[in-house]
């Protein structure tokens, strides 16, 4: 396990936030909400009343920010069910099977979608997913990224759907500025390998989350036959990277 900055080490809760099939979202934390108080600090420089304070203005500006399909790149495609319910967030049980659970209450808004790199050229299909959740303070974002690493020490091997795991997870993470660019608070990455009893395995599987004020926004790639890591990075990196420069430019201050 690779030694994570202090701020990741939070928490020894439960939350997370995989590609469950089913379009997952990253929840935030149980338990109430400390307040926001004074103006946002991180590495955006946002101006306090553009961020949303209530569930339509966060929906609204999830909608606006999450990645469309050509976000990861040519020939990415939906899947089927497009779109996670918006009403719930995912539960990773005692049993490290995931499930659907109710929304939390430290949650305004989350949605995930589910895409696809089909598979060509004797190379099978890349499941790709993105979600971008909207919490109501920057507290809860941060403890949504704490929960997170704790859930891959608890489980390092996860149950996502009926035939499909995520085993031999490791977690790193960066502080907004460290050996990265600042364009986030924190950076969790999480590496593993994917089973599917359609697809085989082992293959590669990558889950990334950034965190930033009162945001997370997450993606996730699950391999197949022919595609390694290096590749599943790569569209990952650039789905992630368009949804914070949308939201940047939908809460920054105005020059």
């Amino acid at each position: 396990m690779a030694l994570l900055p202090p701020l990741l080490l939070l928490a020894a809760c439960s939350g997370g936030a995989p590609d469950t099939g089913e379009g997952s979202p990253a929840p935030g934390r149980n338990g109430p909400s400390p307040s926001a108080t004074g103006s946002p600090a991180g590495a955006l420089d946002a101006d306090p009343a553009r961020l949303p304070r209530d569930r339509g203005a966060a929906r609204a500006l999830v909608a606006q920010v999450i990645a469309d399909p050509a976000g990861f790149g040519p020939g990415v495609v939906r899947r089927t069910p497009y779109e996670s319910d918006p009403e719930t967030s995912p539960v990773l049980g005692a049993d490290c099977v995931w499930h659907a659970g109710k929304l939390r209450a430290s949650v305004l808004a989350t949605l995930s979608r589910s895409y696809e790199l089909p598979a060509e050229g004797g190379k099978g299909p890349v499941r790709l997913s993105a979600a971008v959740t909207v919490h109501r303070t920057a507290d809860d974002a941060r403890w949504d990224t704490a929960e997170s690493l704790e859930e891959t020490m608890r489980c390092p091997s996860q149950q996502l759907r009926q035939g499909e795991r995520i085993e031999s997870m490791v977690s790193t993470g960066l502080l907004g500025g460290e050996d990265g660019p600042a364009d986030y608070d924190d950076l969790l990455i999480e590496l593993g390998t994917f089973r599917s009893d359609e697809l085989g395995g082992p293959h590669a599987y990558v889950w990334q989350q950034a965190q930033i004020l009162q945001f997370t926004v997450a993606v996730t790639g699950k391999g197949a036959e022919g595609r390694p890591e290096k590749e599943i990075s790569a569209l990952l990196d650039q789905a992630q990277a368009g949804m914070l420069a949308r939201l940047d430019a939908a809460v920054k201050k105005q020059s």
